[in-house]
């Protein structure tokens, strides 16, 4: 895709798994990675874009199927080739690319290769953990490579920036998260009062989420309601726990809801809780503020929720009970974390104030050729 006005740049989104999030499909893996970056190619496509196949105005060229190939031999064909021919086909001057995988490094050695740029940003605080144990030998090679390589690091957080140059020993921009919601000049529906709605937990249920916490909660609030919202995996663990909401009797349990569906729960809740111990910046946060919906978490980036009352930031059950009694018994305190959500939404992460900021990094990159 290509920016519109002076000076005009070609720039390559590579995100292997978005397909699901860019063409509104509900099956598929649709984390929060996907969402941003189905997100940024509608709206700099939206600034201008090549002729070709399009997706609402992305132009999409599609790897080789994810199980494709024979066993240990996937790993460079037709996995590498078909990227390495992907690449080539966009045929742009900057590479994009979100998430420390493998991939990081193989598209940062293909720009490397062709004399073109290469960006990368990082989409959880696992990114900048030198143990980088979610990765395999191969698969933190390949990244450590991409991060050493990239013209550009792009974090969420300040904590995350930290991290990169302490751990990795590279500069990054802090860009705050963009996210679609209501804007300023639109009339806000507001999310249910204290006491008049229900409390709800929004994401992936799988172990990382730790939504077993939920239900210890839940246990230790008994007279609160809480909505379990999401995709479950087929592990043994998410089994577990969604067998045992079976004896929980005021948690309920929704599924995956269609994204169209997903506003109308922000503003019948009370409050989002998180259970998560590492995140990178959810996108359930920035839905939930731009709604005017406080959170209670016990994972804060940056420490934002305390430091500017967005909610409650907890340590354990125990603080996200208390959190959330706090704010469900006091109809004030509940109104200024309201107000305050709202306002952070608008001033950090509306989609045109976000993403110009991408923009900028990308047209500064281009500028300068290097």
């Amino acid at each position: 895709m290509a920016t519109t006005g002076p000076p005009r740049i070609d720039l390559c989104l590579v995100a292997h798994l978005a397909w699901g999030a860019l063409s509104g499909g509900t099956t598929g893996h649709v984390g929060g990675v996907e969402r941003q970056t189905s997100l940024m190619a509608r709206w700099l496509a939206s600034r201008g874009q090549r002729d070709g196949d399009v997706v609402d105005g992305v132009r999409v060229v599609k790897l080789c199927a994810r199980e494709a190939g024979l066993p240990l031999l996937r790993f460079l064909h037709p996995r590498w080739t078909s990227l390495n021919r992907a690449l080539a086909r966009a045929n742009a001057g900057i590479y994009y690319h979100n998430c420390s995988e493998y991939v990081t490094g193989q598209v940062a050695l293909w720009a490397r290769r062709h004399g073109r740029r290469f960006v990368f940003s990082t989409a959880h605080d696992e990114d900048t953990d030198p143990r980088l144990r979610h990765l395999s030998l191969r698969e933190r090679v390949l990244y450590r490579y991409g991060l050493r390589h990239a013209d550009r690091i792009i974090a969420q957080t300040r904590t995350q920036q930290s991290r990169l140059k302490e751990h990795f020993g590279r500069e990054s921009v802090v860009i705050p998260m963009p996210c679609p919601g209501p804007g300023p000049e639109e009339t806000l529906a507001r999310p249910a009062r204290p006491g008049a709605g229900r409390v709800l937990w929004i994401g992936r249920v799988c172990e990382q989420k730790r939504p077993h916490l939920l239900l210890e909660l839940a246990r230790a609030c008994p007279d609160v309601g809480f909505d379990l919202v999401g995709p479950a995996d087929t592990s043994p663990y998410t089994r577990a726990v969604l067998e045992a909401v079976r004896s929980t009797p005021n948690v309920r349990v929704r599924g995956a809801v269609p994204r169209p569906k997903v506003p109308a729960l922000y503003l019948a809740a009370s409050c989002l809780v998180c259970t998560s111990r590492d995140e990178g910046f959810p996108n359930t946060f920035l839905e939930a503020w731009s709604h005017g919906l406080p959170v209670v978490s016990t994972f804060d980036p940056d420490g934002l929720i305390a430091e500017r009352g967005l909610g409650g930031a907890a340590a354990d059950v125990a603080e996200l009970a208390a959190g959330i009694r706090h704010l469900l018994l006091s109809p004030e305190e509940w109104r200024g974390a309201s107000e305050r959500a709202r306002r952070h939404y608008l001033d950090n992460h509306t989609i045109e104030g976000a993403m110009s900021r991408f923009e900028a990094v990308f047209l500064e990159l281009g500028a300068s050729g290097r």
